[in-house]
């Protein structure tokens, strides 16, 4: 994340004031800062944290981001399930492809 006024890269810090601390991405260079967490209740060596981050709609919690096709689960015959592939032997090998059922979970591969 980069800041809004200068353009230089934020990092993650602690900052303090009056009435607690709050940890920010903080610009090293013109003192911007963006709140991230509060530090609401510290004990000896054990903080707790809590986000300032608000979910407006859960509808952005069921998003998928796997790609799916239409193939059939050995285990329960549904036909769609998500897929991806991996580089599981060397380089000049052909990647294997890996399938998850979006019904039962199950997880097979397919080597090319």
């Amino acid at each position: 994340m980069f800041c809004p006024k200068c353009g230089t890269k934020l990092k993650l810090k602690q900052v303090k004031f009056e009435g607690g601390s709050v940890i920010a991405s903080v610009c090293e260079k013109c003192g911007f800062y963006l709140p991230k967490q509060k530090v609401t209740e510290k004990r000896s060596s054990v903080t707790t944290v809590t986000n300032l981050i608000k979910i407006v709609d859960d509808h952005e919690a069921k998003l998928q981001t796997m790609p799916t096709t239409t193939i059939e689960c050995p285990q329960c015959k549904n036909t769609t399930a998500y897929w991806w592939m991996f580089q599981t032997r060397s380089a000049d090998e052909p990647p294997t492809q890996f399938f998850r059922c979006t019904r039962c979970g199950y997880t097979w591969r397919q080597y090319s």
